[in-house]
């Protein structure tokens, strides 16, 4: 299985069995609420609003949302709001947690406090989607957002929060390229000695249910004539779909060069927690925000 569009996501998303129910933390900004509404009315999520009142319901009219019938909690401080959501998701009363008008920091805290938080797995990370003219399906990054310089293990624990999520989309096997700048093990490039070790663990069933394969470059892993004319032999190269970036710089970088001058489109989330966490950036266009819930909403 293969996907294509991130408008599968949304497909996908309104074949579960039960719809998702959302809660925003600190709810009342017009950007999020505007998504929160379309998710809402294309039938992906149940939403749960907590924050200001006052200014939720203005923002609902201005934006021409009757909000009547959906569930709204009542919090102007905005940490309190956080904390309530993540209540809410320790509860087993909702299946994402989106951030509002709080900043990373915060929502992040709450997240990994230790009598509330929802950590699940090893690490927190990102993983972003992306949707390319120039490739054949949608391939995901990671990590963008969260891992700054991730060593040996960390990289390990970032292969199995994105195999876990293409496991959670109905993707079996998942293709995991370690990203670095050649494609030889340099001892003097850390990054070309972790993807040769992640590979042989991969080898070695030490990571399960991918195929690994680096130190490859960007153009080998996107281009497979590439790979060709390069003498690469590679299952991975020109078909990944996951993309390993050596530290937070190159993940941020590549993100960004994406989205604003690469003609992608993108979903993203942050995982390893009890639930998915769309967790966008204030640079991020209403699509991006919408695709990243019907991303979460699509995950068994």
């Amino acid at each position: 299985m293969e996907i294509r569009k991130l408008k599968e996501f949304v497909s996908l998303a309104k074949a579960q069995k039960n719809k998702k129910k959302i809660v925003v933390a600190a709810a009342h900004s017009q950007s999020v609420l505007s998504s929160v509404k379309k998710a809402t009315e294309m039938g992906l999520v149940e939403p749960i609003l907590i924050g200001d009142k006052t200014k939720i319901k203005e923002i609902a009219r201005y934006i021409s949302w009757d909000i009547s019938k959906i569930e709204l909690i009542a919090q102007k401080d905005v940490i309190k709001a956080v904390t309530q959501s993540v209540a809410l998701v320790k509860e087993n009363k909702v299946d994402i947690l989106m951030k509002g008008i709080v900043s990373t920091k915060d929502l992040l805290k709450a997240v990994l406090n230790k009598n509330l938080g929802l950590k699940e797995e090893k690490i927190l990370s990102h993983i972003a989607f992306f949707e390319s003219p120039y490739y054949h399906k949608l391939f995901c990054i990671t990590d963008a957002a969260m891992s700054i310089t991730p060593d040996l293990i960390t990289k390990t624990y970032m292969i199995k929060n994105a195999v876990n999520t293409y496991i959670k989309l109905g993707i079996e096997k998942p293709k995991v390229a370690i990203l670095a700048p050649v494609e030889i093990v340099n001892p003097e490039m850390e990054a070309t000695v972790h993807a040769s070790l992640l590979t042989q663990m991969n080898k070695r069933k030490q990571i399960k249910n991918c195929i690994v394969d680096g130190p490859l470059a960007l153009d080998n892993i996107i281009s497979k004539k590439a790979a060709t004319e390069k003498g690469i032999d590679s299952e991975v190269a020109g078909d990944a779909d996951i993309i390993i970036t050596p530290d937070i710089n190159t993940g941020n970088v590549l993100y960004k060069s994406l989205n604003f001058l690469g003609g992608t489109s993108s979903a993203a989330l942050v995982i390893g927690a009890k639930v998915p966490i769309v967790l966008t950036s204030r640079s991020d266009n209403e699509t991006t925000k919408l695709m990243s819930i019907a991303l979460a909403a699509a995950m068994k």
